[in-house]
């Protein structure tokens, strides 16, 4: 555990608490380096897809009903 580690209370559902145990004695790390590294990961997919929409921001934006009917007229449903 690092200096700058902070602790924290979460609540997990008795089955995910028993499954990161589980882990954690299979692989030999901490329930805290599985939480951190899963939490992370899913933090980094954020900043991929908060990217991803930056780049798209200026594209024009399109009905739902426009483009469905649009997919019909060209024979794509």
């Amino acid at each position: 555990m690092t200096a700058s580690a902070r602790r924290a209370t979460i609540y997990l559902d008795s089955d995910l608490h028993k499954a990161l145990r589980l882990k954690s004695a299979e692989t030999s790390c901490s329930v805290s380096k599985l939480v951190n590294d899963a939490v992370r990961e899913e933090l980094a997919e954020d900043a991929t897809d908060l990217a991803a929409f930056d780049e798209r921001k200026n594209e024009p934006a399109i009905r739902f009903e426009d483009f469905v009917r649009d997919l019909k007229r060209h024979g794509r449903i």
